[in-house]
């Protein structure tokens, strides 16, 4: 396993690479992708062994064996997770995307409004608008500790009686929080208080720090397994992506067949391939090589927090899990366009901008530190230059 091996990705229609030029003016020949939440690591021999015998197949026609994909997924949340499901709460789905929309089409109604933790992952908010329901966006709270949480005190006067759905991001996207057993039982609070059924987008639940541990919704939340649903799938961890498989995990048999009707509706069918990497990266081997992942994405956290904290009016937050950081620029006294500016124009990194991940997230910027450790101190360098006239 050698993270450190550098892959060029340039020109092989990878989302990440090709596209930051129109996106933000990055040039591609020298500028550094840290935006798409997709890693730049060269596949595990298990990926690669998975798709060598599909090839010696020569055939990509129908499929059977979808009881392995179960078992798989359901070894790998009994281990990983301590998560004990059965077969049939597993639905196969595009991508956990198209989980997030297919729930929200089976469960509510248009106009019904969804509750999103903000900022977060700006797909919530695309998917809620795209199924024409609406936002209600409650801000995290920034704490003394330069961490995020939920201020549901605050939250109780934002809400309008017509919130249908909380959807979590759990660990945090883009903030890299593990949310706490006591976080999640407020959470657990407010959905009853509110009549909320949850739904906890866990992709990034294997992405975890050295020192902490992610806490999967329904093994801490029993009392509300009557209205959970938990997304997750292999594509983050693995860096399978574009294989395109993701699972919806529902527990409750009510809430299982009002999904079923739906799901049935549309004829989904899985994806060969996404099958088959999935069923390889849920394995010993997997396992082994998540770990080894683990700590050498906590070195590159430490490399690049340590690099960013040291330029004046830059601040990382701390990082508990995935492989994104998120860095306040409001220290500079720039605004917003200026300091992107200084980013994509001066720095030459393409970073996502934090305005788009929702309220709160105006003065942000996420990096995304799943790539090999030179470019990462690579990226502190020329932030450190962009912003030199600050030091």
């Amino acid at each position: 396993m050698n993270f450190d091996e550098i892959i060029d990705r340039r020109g092989t229609d990878s989302a990440k690479w090709d596209m930051m030029e129109r996106a933000f003016g990055v040039p591609p020949e020298d500028g550094i992708a840290m935006w798409v939440a997709d890693m730049d690591f060269r596949a595990p021999d298990f990926l690669q062994d998975a798709v060598q015998r599909l090839l010696e197949t020569a055939n990509y026609g129908y499929f059977s064996g979808m009881e392995t994909f179960h078992e798989a997924v359901q070894w790998w949340m009994k281990t990983r997770h301590n998560w004990r499901i059965e077969s049939d709460w597993i639905f196969v789905t595009h991508g956990l995307g198209n989980g997030i929309a297919m729930t929200l089409q089976a469960l509510t109604a248009p106009g019904d409004r969804i509750v999103t933790f903000t900022p977060v992952y700006h797909e919530f908010q695309a998917k809620i608008e795209r199924n024409g329901r609406v936002n209600t966006q409650l801000p995290l709270r920034l704490r003394e500790n330069g961490t995020y949480d939920m201020d549901f005190d605050a939250y109780e006067a934002m809400m309008t009686g017509k919130e249908k759905v909380a959807l979590i991001s759990a660990p945090h996207n883009p903030a890299g929080r593990v949310w706490t057993r006591d976080e999640l039982e407020a959470l657990a609070d407010f959905c009853l208080r509110h009549d909320l059924i949850l739904i906890s987008d866990e992709i990034h639940h294997d992405l975890v720090l050295p020192g902490y541990s992610h806490l999967n919704a329904h093994v801490a939340l029993p009392q509300i397994a009557d209205r959970l649903v938990v997304m997750t799938a292999a594509s983050k961890t693995f860096n399978i992506a574009g294989a395109r498989t993701g699972c919806v995990i529902i527990p409750d048999d009510a809430l299982q067949e009002r999904f079923a009707k739906f799901f049935r509706q549309f004829d989904i069918s899985p994806n060969l391939l996404g099958v088959d990497l999935t069923r390889a990266a849920y394995s010993p081997a997997g396992a082994d090589w998540v770990d080894a992942l683990n700590i050498y994405l906590d070195g590159n956290y430490r490399a690049f927090k340590d690099g960013v904290d040291a330029i004046p009016g830059l601040t990382a937050m701390p990082m508990e899990a995935t492989y994104l950081a998120w860095v306040d620029f409001a220290g500079t006294g720039m605004a917003r366009e200026e300091f992107q500016d200084r980013i994509y124009k001066d720095a030459r990194i393409a970073a996502t901008p934090g305005q788009t991940l929702g309220r709160g997230g105006e003065s942000f910027m996420r990096f995304n530190l799943g790539t090999p450790r030179a470019r990462v101190e690579e990226a502190v360098a020329r932030l450190s230059a962009a912003f030199g006239d600050l030091q």
